[in-house]
């Protein structure tokens, strides 16, 4: 008997007393429950790979452009200028900590894909819940801030426990910089076997740049720059280039092979949103994004 059938079935006039085939405990009635529950966890299945895709497009394409506002930055009202920065100013993403008021807040100021970063996997349902859709286990700028590391058995274990708990949601994973080069392509690989859909690199605060300038700003990119380089080209999904980046340095991690950038301080340490603003803008032109009728969540509006 087709699902059709079994649906038009359960929506007869008739009650279950009156129909046997549709009482509780009868094994049509199990075929039908088990048929919808099997029904509804297809539906289910599609549109959250729908909107992996959606998601992923900017990477696949070369051209995403994510806005960090910081894993432990919890100040709503500084979160709030970074997502409206990130909206206009041609971002293609945009990344919070992971919190599900912040994401509540940050859905009510963007269409862009919002993106949550921690390093406790069990932080990450509630945000999803609330309209997060994609999770990251990285930005530990703060935890270095704080003589704290990971190693790179720590940072696994974490995204096998995250791709356990969420099996369909796009995953980024960071890389530490305090690893040697060799040691973060080596973990590279071992994160894309675990099912990471991104590598994201850092490196701009174990810069000390010695110039001024521009000299200063490709200095200051350089480990994040290498990283790119030597990750792309050992891993077949998407490599993020963060941390030290600006507009002068983003179009080099794409060269170097990085398939998006992440910034962060150059946008979230700004005094005011029109200033963050324009600096989004000045990066978004430096990879030639066009802001014309925006990213494909903006076009529509796409929300789980």
């Amino acid at each position: 008997m087709s699902s059709s059938i079994f649906t038009t079935v359960s929506n007869t006039i008739l009650k279950p007393n009156q129909n046997p085939l549709l009482q509780i405990n009868s094994p049509f009635t199990k075929r039908v429950s088990c048929t919808r529950r099997s029904t509804s966890l297809t539906t289910t299945r599609a549109l959250l790979s729908t909107t992996k895709e959606i998601v992923l497009k900017d990477f696949q394409q070369r051209r995403a452009l994510k806005i960090i506002s910081g894993l432990q930055n919890l100040d709503r009202d500084n979160v709030a200028s970074v997502v409206t920065a990130a909206d206009k100013g041609g971002a293609t993403h945009v990344d919070i900590a992971c919190d599900a008021e912040l994401v509540r807040l940050a859905t009510t100021l963007t269409a862009l894909p919002i993106c949550v970063s921690s390093v406790d996997p069990t932080a990450f349902p509630a945000a999803v819940e609330a309209g997060a859709l994609m999770v990251e286990i990285g930005n530990y700028d703060s935890f270095y801030e704080m003589g704290l590391t990971f190693s790179p058995e720590q940072i696994l274990h974490l995204t096998k426990e995250t791709r356990r708990i969420l099996p369909s949601i796009a995953l980024s994973v960071t890389v530490p910089h305090t690893l040697s080069l060799p040691d973060q392509v080596k973990l590279a690989e071992q994160l894309e076997e675990a099912g990471a859909d991104i590598i994201q690199t850092e490196g701009g605060k174990c810069s000390n740049p010695s110039k001024a300038g521009i000299l200063g700003l490709i200095e200051k990119a350089t480990p994040t720059l290498a990283a790119a380089y030597s990750i792309s080209r050992a891993v077949r999904i998407p490599v993020m280039c963060s941390s030290g980046l600006s507009s002068v340095t983003a179009p080099m991690a794409i060269t170097a092979g990085a398939a998006g950038v992440g910034v962060g301080s150059a946008v979230n340490k700004l005094n005011d949103v029109v200033a963050m603003i324009a600096e989004v803008k000045s990066i978004a032109e430096s990879l030639n994004l066009s802001t014309v009728g925006g990213n494909v969540f903006q076009q529509n509006n796409l929300r789980l």
